[in-house]
């Protein structure tokens, strides 16, 4: 009779247990790179006074909202669901109710996550950039950097990419059908801005790159949701008798 000896491997610990980040795949890794390099090119872009600052001004200059007022007053309501404030109410509000039929708080957390980064990362590069949107700009042709606006990323499109976003993320039944909503409503969002003449469509160019890198992060920090999600959840719990 054959005897199977155990194995003396041990199991590999998860990243939860260990603190470390959780691997990447080849495709995501890929995929946060390009997303990455679009964001860097747009600002190199930018800075540079480049083409792409031409085509911001081509665009300015045509003024759509003139071209085409018979669609402003459905912009002007729509434009609201790129807003932090009113966005982050429905989408908290849904999350909440997931978490209280689900008996955990991962949903909001992944929530606060997802917001707390696009705050650092775009707010940083709106402090540093300092760029004036179109309303504002003083010299035709000029990016209009370091004048002590707070235009470049847009953040309407940013919030919009990442707050929607997250739903699709946490969507699990509904991910595909999420993920396309989520698409359409940031594009939409973002050229509703340059529609508007309130963003540069490069600003726009470069909220989506960055709403993108933070959607792409969220499973980065999964071992610290999980493990925050697992202590406010022991201090609702009653101890056991």
């Amino acid at each position: 009779m054959r005897v199977q000896t155990p194995s003396t491997d041990s199991p590999r610990p998860a990243a939860s247990d260990t603190g470390d980040w959780p691997p990447m795949s080849k495709r995501h890794a890929l995929l946060f790179g390009l997303t990455g390099l679009v964001y860097l090119l747009v600002v190199v872009a930018v800075v540079c006074d480049t083409r792409l600052v031409d085509l911001d001004w081509a665009l300015k200059q045509l003024r759509p909202y003139k071209q085409w007022p018979e669609v402003q007053p459905f912009l002007n309501v729509w434009i609201v669901a790129g807003q932090r404030g009113p966005s982050a109410i429905v989408a908290c509000a849904w999350l909440g109710w997931r978490c209280w039929r689900a008996r955990t708080v991962r949903p909001l957390l992944v929530m606060g996550a997802a917001l707390l980064l696009l705050n650092v990362t775009v707010g940083a590069v709106k402090i540093v950039t300092g760029r004036l949107g179109p309303h504002y700009a003083h010299y035709i042709g000029s990016p209009e950097l370091f004048s002590g606006g707070t235009i470049f990323p847009s953040g309407h499109t940013a919030n919009a990419v990442v707050t929607w976003g997250v739903l699709a993320y946490l969507a699990v039944r509904w991910r595909r059908l999420g993920t396309v909503l989520a698409g359409l409503t940031a594009v939409s969002i973002g050229l509703t801005t340059v529609y508007l003449g309130t963003h540069w469509i490069s600003d726009v160019l470069a909220g989506w790159a960055a709403g993108a890198l933070v959607l792409l992060a969220l499973p980065l920090v999964e071992p610290t949701v999980a493990e925050l999600d697992r202590r406010i959840i022991a201090l609702w719990r009653p101890p056991a008798p």
